[in-house]
């Protein structure tokens, strides 16, 4: 976390605006404030050199009135319960925008996998596994990676699972790797996501296409992909970042050569690319741009730095990087914000595709996987666009109207028992 932002509470703050414009019962606002389960472990691994290190371990399972809960583990040093209760919260409205048949959950280990072998982390994982194992499942809780997790680790909590269990369990995770259950097209999901979300903003606008200019904060998996996609659409990718620093140039950056040069670097980052101006985080998102992608950590764009965005359309990549006073400021200017609940939901939508084809065995081409997240994609950000021109309001207040409604209408239809 880059601020003092407690996250959750901006997940709620978001809530109860949104519960107003609703009328919503304010019993089921009370529900939705708070996570149905949280759980706390601690985890004992014996590190390679005999030493024996206690980790501590989340997973908070924030509603499951649509279906098992679903969402990412994060391995971070400043993984707190706060962060993983929103964070379980936002993957609710997600699941819920994009009209999956799930709710929310998060979970985090507090640690530097930056400093761990290979050999460790897999003993941590396998730990958490074991200690959660009673609140995980097909059809309970499907988790998938996050920050600093991959399909490596997926596969080590899918086999940890399968042999506790006594049976191949592919459902119980996804983004797995492909040769044991996982998806054809889950890797570049959330970028392709966020760039069909834009496309329809893009579109909506009136924008011509040719014109468009894009800045990506960040060029992990989400950015890469989402600036590869858009290098490919013919949209010049003039800015991207990562944590130390970022490049600019006006005439267009290949993502490839960029992030072969990121590989290459002593540095590990895109900083002194060839041809590229090096410029901060801060001066890429207000750099004069069509599209602006946020798309690494939390609150980056505050109410202090909102009046100097100048981007026309803002995809949000990240989860929650834009705070509800920076929203209003937005809105206000004219700037079309597409909300992390929609532009980054391609990750889970493709996740529930990968379900799926893991419970029926029939596993789908890449082609399949990009044709299927595309209409829905496009038909959601529709949804929430239609919505709101209708009520007048930004489009996170839309996306979070037809989710909260929809987990709403679940929870009362199915009642209080017992």
């Amino acid at each position: 976390m880059t601020s003092a932002l407690n996250p959750y509470e901006m997940a709620v703050k978001q809530l109860e605006e949104v519960a107003k414009l609703m009328d919503l019962d304010r019993g089921i606002l009370e529900i939705l404030k708070r996570p149905k389960r949280e759980i706390i472990v601690h985890l004992p691994v014996k590190m390679d050199n005999g030493e024996i290190r206690v980790f501590t371990g989340y997973r908070v399972q924030h509603n499951d009135a649509r279906g098992p809960c679903k969402g990412g583990i994060r391995y971070h040093p400043d993984v707190n319960l706060d962060e993983v209760r929103a964070l379980a919260m936002w993957m609710t409205w997600k699941t819920a925008v994009m009209d999956l048949p799930y709710g929310g959950a998060k979970g985090g280990i507090r640690c530097d996998p930056k400093e761990m072998s290979q050999g460790e982390l897999e003993r941590l994982t396998r730990r958490y596994t074991y200690a959660i194992r009673e609140f995980i499942g097909t059809y309970i809780d499907i988790p998938a990676p996050d920050v600093y997790t991959n399909e490596q680790t997926m596969a080590w909590i899918m086999d940890t699972y399968s042999v506790l269990e006594g049976r191949f369990e592919p459902g119980v995770v996804t983004a797995k790797p492909v040769a044991i259950g996982g998806s054809l097209g889950r890797t570049e999901a959330t970028g392709l996501g966020v760039m069909y979300a834009a496309r329809e903003a893009v579109k909506a606008l009136g924008l011509n296409p040719k014109e468009v200019t894009v800045a990506i904060q960040g060029y992990g998996n989400v950015a890469y992909w989402a600036a590869k996609f858009a290098h490919e659409w013919g949209y010049k990718v003039v800015a991207v970042s990562d944590t130390k620093g970022g490049i600019y140039n006006p005439d267009g950056l290949d993502p490839d050569k960029v992030l072969e040069h990121k590989r290459k670097s002593p540095k590990r980052s895109v900083v002194d690319f060839p041809g590229a101006k090096n410029i901060s985080n801060e001066e890429l998102l207000e750099l004069d741009v069509t599209l602006l992608i946020p798309a690494a950590i939390e609150g980056v764009i505050t109410e202090k730095n909102a009046p100097n965005i100048n981007a026309k359309i803002i995809s949000e990549g990240a989860n929650g990087p834009t705070t509800p006073e920076a929203d209003k400021i937005l809105y206000e200017k004219g700037v079309l914000v597409i909300p992390d609940i929609l532009a980054n939901a391609g990750g889970v939508t493709v996740s529930y595709f990968e379900w799926v084809q893991a419970l029926t065995r029939d596993y789908w081409t890449k082609e399949q996987v990009f044709r299927r997240l595309e209409e829905r994609m496009v038909r959601a950000f529709n949804e929430v666009y239609r919505l709101s021109k209708e009520k007048g309001v930004d489009m996170r207040t839309a996306a979070y109207m037809i989710a909260v409604s929809r987990v709403a209408e679940a929870m009362k239809l199915r009642g209080i028992w017992p």
